[in-house]
C-alpha cells in the first residue's frame, strides 16, 4: 500500500513536470508572435500619443474600468459598485456604455424591455435589470456612442466606459485598472505567449489600479509584497478589493421552499465565465456537495445544454438538492428557447459584490465622487 502511494505521487510529479515544460516550451513558441503583435500595439500606442490618430474629449466626466490582460478580472462587479456608489450619492442621470460582447448585433443600441443578452450582451443587460434607474447602452465605437447619448441625454452626469482601457479612441477622465490577486498583470506576456492584451507599461494611463479577488482578511505585509511588483508611477494609487457572494436568489420564487441553508443542500453549479474557479471554492465550503459543469466564457445556452443541466441534476441522488448559476448567465437565459426548460427546476443564481477595506473604500469613494463632481 505504501509502495501504490509512492508509485501516484511520483506520478502526480511527472505529469506536473509534462504539463510545466509543456507550457514553458509553448511560450518559448510563440514569443516571435507575440513580438509581432506587440511592436503593433506599441506604433498604435506611439500614434494615439503623438495624435497621429485622433483621440476625442468629452465635457461629461467619464470613467473607464478595464484591464491589460485577458480573461475574468471583476469588471462587472466593479461598475456595480460605482453605480452604487454614485446613486447613494443623487448621482443619477448615470450612463453605462460597453460594446456588447457576445452579441449578434452591431452599432448603438439602447436599452429597453425588450432587449436580450443577444441583442445588447450578457453584461449590459445584467446592468440594465439590476439598475432600472440607469441608462444602459451598447455601442462598439465608443466615441460614436457617447455622441448619441449626449445628443438625446444632454443632462447626463456620468458616463462609466466598461472594457475600455485599450478604447484609446475615447479620453477618459478617470481610468481604473483591474488585475487580480493571483493572477497579477507584473507577472504576465503579451498575447500570444502570454494574457497581455498590451505591455505592462501601458498601466501607466490609469489613476487608480485595483487588485481584485483578494482574500478578505489579506495582510499588510502582503499588499506592501503586490505593490512592489507592480510598480506603481507617482500618481497612482492601488487598492485591493475582495469579492462578497450574496444569498442565492430564486429564478421561480416557487422553488423557494426547496432552498434553506447552503450547508443542508447538494448543488449543482454550472457557469459560462472566463474564472470559475472562486465561486466553485465559495460553494465548496458553504454547500454539502458541490457538482459543477463548466461553458465557455459567454456561452450562449441551448436547449440541448438544459437538457444536459437538467439530466445531471436528476442523476443527483437527493431530494435536497438545487441547482446555481452565476447572475451574468442567468442573464443569457432569460430568452423563450430556454424558459420552459427551467421553467419546474429549484433554479438560483448568486449575486456577487466587490468590496474594500474601510480605508480603500472611503479613498474610492471620494475619488469618483470628486471627479464627477468637479467635472460635471
Amino acid at each position: 500500500m505504501i509502495f501504490n502511494t509512492i508509485q501516484k505521487k511520483r506520478c502526480l510529479k511527472q505529469t506536473f513536470n509534462l504539463y510545466f515544460d509543456m507550457n514553458l516550451f509553448l511560450k518559448i513558441i510563440l514569443l516571435p508572435f507575440s513580438m509581432i503583435y506587440g511592436i503593433g500595439i506599441i506604433f498604435r500606442n506611439i500614434f494615439y500619443d503623438l495624435k497621429i490618430i485622433r483621440s476625442y474629449a468629452f465635457p461629461t466626466p467619464l470613467i473607464c474600468v478595464g484591464n491589460i490582460n485577458t480573461g475574468g478580472t471583476g469588471k462587472t462587479p466593479a461598475i456595480e459598485y460605482i453605480i452604487r456608489t454614485l446613486l447613494e450619492n443623487n448621482i443619477t442621470n448615470l450612463f453605462t456604455l460597453s460594446r456588447g460582447y457576445g452579441r449578434k448585433t452591431k452599432g448603438y443600441i439602447l436599452a429597453d424591455s425588450k432587449s436580450t443578452a443577444e441583442l445588447i450582451g450578457d453584461e449590459p443587460l445584467q446592468f440594465f435589470l439590476k439598475f432600472p434607474e440607469i441608462q444602459v447602452a451598447v455601442c462598439e465605437k465608443r466615441a460614436q456612442g457617447i455622441h448619441k447619448i449626449l445628443n438625446k441625454f444632454p443632462s447626463t452626469q456620468c458616463i462609466l466606459l466598461d472594457d475600455a482601457y485599450q478604447h484609446r479612441a475615447v479620453r477618459a477622465g478617470l481610468n481604473i485598472l483591474l488585475t487580480v490577486y493571483d493572477n497579477l498583470y507584473s507577472n504576465d506576456l503579451i498575447l500570444p505567449s502570454g494574457r497581455l492584451r498590451e505591455f505592462r507599461s501601458a498601466a501607466k494611463r490609469a489613476k487608480i489600479i485595483i487588485v481584485t479577488k483578494c482574500p478578505a482578511n489579506i495582510s499588510e505585509t502582503k499588499k506592501d509584497e503586490i505593490i512592489k511588483r507592480l510598480k506603481p508611477e507617482p500618481h497612482q494609487k492601488i487598492l485591493f478589493s475582495s469579492i462578497k457572494y450574496l444569498p442565492p436568489v430564486a429564478v421561480n420564487t416557487e422553488m423557494m421552499h426547496k432552498y434553506t441553508d447552503l450547508k443542508e443542500v447538494f448543488v449543482l453549479l454550472f457557469s459560462g465565465i472566463a474564472n470559475p474557479e472562486p465561486l466553485e471554492k465559495y460553494l465548496n465550503q458553504n454547500c454539502k456537495t458541490l457538482f459543477s459543469l463548466r461553458f465557455k466564457d459567454h456561452h450562449v445556452y441551448s436547449e440541448k445544454d438544459m437538457d444536459l443541466i437538467s439530466g445531471k441534476f436528476l442523476n443527483i441522488v437527493s431530494e435536497n438538492k438545487i441547482i446555481i448559476t452565476t447572475e451574468k448567465d442567468y442573464s443569457r437565459l432569460c430568452t423563450e428557447k430556454t424558459f420552459d426548460k427551467y421553467r419546474n427546476l429549484p433554479l438560483f443564481y448568486i449575486p456577487v459584490e466587490m468590496e474594500f477595506q474601510e480605508k480603500d473604500k472611503i479613498f474610492f469613494n471620494q475619488t469618483l465622487l470628486d471627479y464627477v463632481r468637479k467635472n460635471q
